[in-house]
């Protein structure tokens, strides 16, 4: 084993000098731990000084690490002496931003070691580096390049929804046609049953669609449906999700997919303003969202927005339902009572 020579085994990293004469100065070879080349120095003055850096490149430049470690330097002899670092914890980028003075001579042959507790790196844009354990983020807390709690769920996660992606995409084994106004599109029961209890009942009992293995969705357009087959697959992105949770809202109450109602619920409360506050009052009556209720009466009376909508509210009135009018009434009068 060489002088300059680092060994390195999991996340330790070991450096054995063989001679090391006072007031000089020595650097290790690189050595790979996580994603950088790193090096230690010595050199010795009135103290011995260790230090740990990484490697000037790109990757350093870039996504500079945060370090958790400890240092341990000991003599090689029967007479066997054990000096421990504390616990560092923080950002490395050039030799001069750690060392640890040692107050001790070490004369012959010693070992250094360092032990990484943990590495990380501020996650701007940290897919670069990484492999799918963790999403890109923009900003935020460090994150740990290696895998902590979690960690393999989570890519176990993202290779499932790779694969039911592909699945959908692709057609793949499909055993279900679903037919809309403007088209077809193809899918899988199971995933259907798993996600809905009335999907799952056309295909236990003996019903037409068991048999012909077609579900009709007439009240949906093709580029809708296809929305709600994405959601039941974890694939839909934020934007389709936006365009059709109206639609999408109306498939989650007729097949009762719950998680998917919710979402719609929230993402609606998100957006009200006095162009829509009407309708999504009328949706949430007609879908008993109580939260989406209780937000347009909100917005409407305790803001006082009920005046933006004045041109709007009789051809409301002459086709809501008697009770959410009651309602309506009710909350007038709770708003404006008399002090």
């Amino acid at each position: 084993m060489g002088d300059s020579k680092v060994e390195t085994i999991s996340r330790l990293a070991q450096w054995r000098i063989d001679n090391f004469s006072p007031c000089s100065y020595k650097k290790s070879d690189p050595f790979k731990v996580g994603l950088w080349n790193w090096h230690l120095s010595i050199e010795k003055n009135r103290y011995m000084y260790i230090r740990l850096f990484p490697e000037p490149s790109r990757v350093s430049k870039e996504q500079p690490p945060y370090a958790k470690f400890i240092l341990r330097i000991s003599n090689v002899g029967a007479n066997r002496r054990l000096y421990i670092s504390p616990v560092h914890d923080r950002p490395l980028r050039t030799c001069d931003d750690f060392y640890w003075p040692v107050d001790s001579s070490f004369h012959g042959r010693f070992i250094i070691d360092v032990e990484f507790l943990d590495l990380r790196i501020c996650p701007i844009n940290i897919t670069c580096f990484l492999n799918p354990l963790v999403v890109k983020t923009q900003g935020g807390e460090t994150v740990s390049i290696w895998p902590m709690d979690g960690a393999i769920q989570s890519m176990s996660t993202q290779t499932t929804l790779r694969c039911l992606a592909r699945m959908l995409d692709e057609g793949l084994h499909a055993d279900v046609t679903i037919k809309t106004a403007e088209g077809t599109l193809r899918a899988h029961k199971a995933v259907l049953s798993a996600s809905s209890p009335v999907f799952e009942s056309m295909f236990h009992h003996n019903l037409k669609e068991k048999e012909s293995s077609t579900i009709h969705i007439d009240d949906m357009s093709l580029e809708s449906c296809r929305a709600l087959l994405n959601y039941l697959y974890g694939t839909i992105n934020q934007e389709d999700f936006w365009k059709h949770r109206l639609p999408l809202l109306g498939a989650a109450n007729k097949y009762d997919i719950v998680d998917l109602k919710d979402a719609c619920e929230e993402s609606l409360l998100e957006d009200i303003n006095s162009q829509n506050v009407l309708e999504r009052l009328q949706e949430a009556w007609l879908y008993q969202l109580t939260k989406l209720k209780k937000g347009c009466m909100t917005y409407l009376f305790d803001f006082g927005k009920i005046y933006d909508v004045r041109d709007e509210i009789n051809n409301f009135f002459r086709q809501a339902d008697r009770e959410l009018m009651l309602d309506m009434f009710q909350e007038v009068l709770t708003v404006w009572k008399p002090v």
